[in-house]
């Protein structure tokens, strides 16, 4: 079991995001990719193709991954063999896949550290101009990417979960249980 004072930096991420990737892109992919300075914000913006994939277990969080659209094309040829001048479905499905592998990746990495944890289905994202947030949480680290096909960034955001967060703050915890107990 994993236990929540275990010191995780956003180094140590930010390294774990940078191996994934480059093993990922090295293997599957192709193509040479170059991380660029880590970035920490609680908002992030995208560059128009963002597959997202929740991470859950003693640890919770989010990972993305975002590319540009010529990129999410490239990485779709190389995946499918198959020319794509634009994105659609299949560009849309190999954006996915390389974010399930590259977030898998990471996730495998950190549960020497914080556990086992588990992964889910990619939520697929296309189009200009948002941002992704997640309520009450610590920043993104995020790691931008660039490579001859375009650019891309590796995002990932981790916070104990509720079995910790209750271990770390019994006090406030056993209160508001019972406050909710007098309240129903």
């Amino acid at each position: 079991m994993s236990d929540p004072s275990t010191p995780i930096t956003h180094e140590t991420i930010r390294g774990h995001i940078e191996q994934a990737t480059s093993d990922v892109f090295s293997t599957m992919v192709g193509l040479s990719i170059d991380p660029r300075e880590m970035i920490l914000s609680r908002a992030t913006p995208h560059y128009g193709v963002t597959a997202l994939l929740g991470l859950t277990g003693d640890w919770t969080g989010s990972g993305q991954v975002s590319c540009e659209p010529a990129l999410a094309c490239a990485i779709a040829a190389q995946f499918m063999m198959s020319e794509y001048p634009e994105v659609n479905d299949e560009v849309l499905d190999a954006v996915g896949e390389l974010a399930n592998m590259i977030v898998g990746n990471v996730k495998t990495s950190l549960e020497n550290d914080l556990g086992p944890m588990g992964l889910s289905t990619p939520v697929i994202i296309s189009g200009p101009d948002f941002e992704t947030r997640v309520i009450g949480s610590p920043s993104w680290i995020a790691v931008p990417f660039e490579c001859a096909a375009g650019a891309m960034m590796v995002q990932l955001v981790l916070s104990p979960g509720r079995r910790h967060a209750v271990r770390i703050r019994p006090q406030p915890a056993a209160a508001a249980e019972k406050e909710l107990a007098g309240v129903l």
